[in-house]
């Protein structure tokens, strides 16, 4: 009984990620008809412009020669370069790297960024790959997808799985390929090879600073506030240490393989200072939970900050909190979002929440391109700007037009990218 109840929850968990398109088109149109936009600026954004899918052949310690297969999404470039992620992870499917390219672009449209939203993938265990065959993949992935990417074309950065390392081979690579020297071809590189400071951990204050907003609105503080973060990868861990240095309790938090809970609060310093490379600490205690049993746990703020769909149709009257701050992509389904309505569970939507990672991956961009390169705290301060203003545009519009926060981010994304697509004579409205 256990066992069969084990795969019914994998089984779902698959069948919302699969839905990871849909659910962006779905919400996409709600906006689009809300603005009273005519169809045809659906029917433009509801799909990328471009889809490549590539075979990577690498040869593994082994001897052997292996097959990987990757995609690289283009959703629409009309207000510049897109930009966006590399993720090396076994589920990663097209649809998937579809909507998360749709999902940036809107990102960027809410931030006022330059850019069109792209994302890329590849599926792979980096999990059970040696250092070496890590850097033949990725050195690999940029030979299959060099034509069509490029500081002014579309420029990739790291995303779930994929590290500073990571980009630092495949900025080598790109190198050796156009042979230039081309720093802004990739974001979120090592320091040393033109990365910029505070890129490692911007996603992670970008979520914070949506929640200081949050909780200013709310009027509430966030010393003693009781948080749980679903994740503890690179987002994650790093938001749990300013919440934890700020004074709020952080009384969950949970990787890949469970989860752990403690009313009272974590000892962040510990888990950050034991966890693996991965992000898993988990596996230290007997005591651990599931992932979906965190989810439940009654809490005042509710992060997730891993994957995809983790609160649906199936959990969403179970969650527990006032307010829900997704600080992965897609973390709540459309069907869970109209729950968490009807029962007053505020939901500050990803587009919004985690853009602090694209944000400060266009600052380093800009610092590639002029060559001159700010202090950590011009980057921190321009970021919170950035953020402030960002959440403020979509609070207000949310208040504008009686939606929510997620259909509100929506709008605002989809404004600027209709407006440079219809200046640009692509579309007729």
């Amino acid at each position: 009984m256990a066992i069969n109840s084990l795969n019914q929850k994998k089984q779902e968990e698959l069948e919302e990620k699969d839905n990871s398109l849909l659910e962006f088109q779905e919400t996409l149109k709600e906006a689009v008809e809300v603005l009273n936009y005519p169809t045809q600026v659906f029917e433009f954004l509801k799909k990328p412009m471009r889809f490549l899918e590539v075979s990577i052949p690498v040869k593994m310690d082994n001897g052997q020669v292996e097959i990987f297969t990757g995609y690289r999404a283009q959703h629409n470039d009309a207000t510049g370069p897109t930009k966006g992620g590399i993720r090396f992870h076994p589920d990663v499917t097209p649809e998937e790297v579809k909507a998360l390219a749709g999902w940036m672009s809107l990102k960027c449209g809410v931030t006022g960024l330059p850019y069109g939203g792209a994302k890329g993938g590849i599926i792979c265990d980096p999990r059970k790959m040696s250092f070496d065959e890590l850097e033949r993949l990725s050195r690999g992935y940029v030979r299959a997808v060099s034509q069509i990417v490029g500081p002014t074309k579309d420029i990739p950065a790291p995303d779930m799985y994929t590290n500073s390392q990571i980009m630092a081979w495949m900025l080598d690579e790109y190198d050796h390929i156009r042979e230039f020297d081309s720093p802004g071809f990739i974001t979120g590189k090592p320091i040393a090879l033109g990365g910029s400071k505070g890129r490692e951990t911007a996603t992670s204050k970008g979520v914070l600073y949506t929640l200081q907003m949050v909780c200013e609105k709310r009027k509430m503080s966030l010393i003693d506030t009781r948080i749980i973060i679903q994740g503890f990868g690179n987002v994650g861990s790093y938001l749990a240490q300013y919440l934890y240095e700020l004074g709020a309790k952080v009384i969950g938090i949970s990787d890949v393989l469970g989860g752990l809970y403690d009313e009272n609060g974590l000892d962040i310093p510990y888990l950050m200072e034991n966890r693996d490379s991965f992000g898993i600490v988990s596996n230290r205690y007997e005591n651990a939970i599931s992932n979906q049993e965190l989810l439940e746990k009654e809490c005042d703020i509710l992060i997730p900050a891993a994957i995809s769909g983790v609160i649906n149709k199936h959990n969403a009257k179970r969650v527990n909190c006032k307010i829900v701050i997704e600080a992965a992509n897609g973390p709540t389904t459309k069907e869970a979002i109209q729950t968490l309505d009807e029962r007053s569970i505020l939901l500050v939507p990803d587009i919004l929440a985690n853009a602090g990672g694209v944000v400060v991956s266009y600052f380093e961009w800009c610092q590639n391109n002029q060559g001159y390169y700010w202090t950590e705290e011009e980057v921190d301060a321009r970021l919170k700007d950035k953020m402030a203003a960002s959440f403020t545009n979509v609070y207000n519009t949310a208040k504008k037009y009686g939606v929510n926060m997620k259909i509100a981010a929506y709008i605002e994304g989809i404004q600027k990218v209709a407006e440079a697509s219809r200046l640009r004579g692509w579309l007729k409205y």
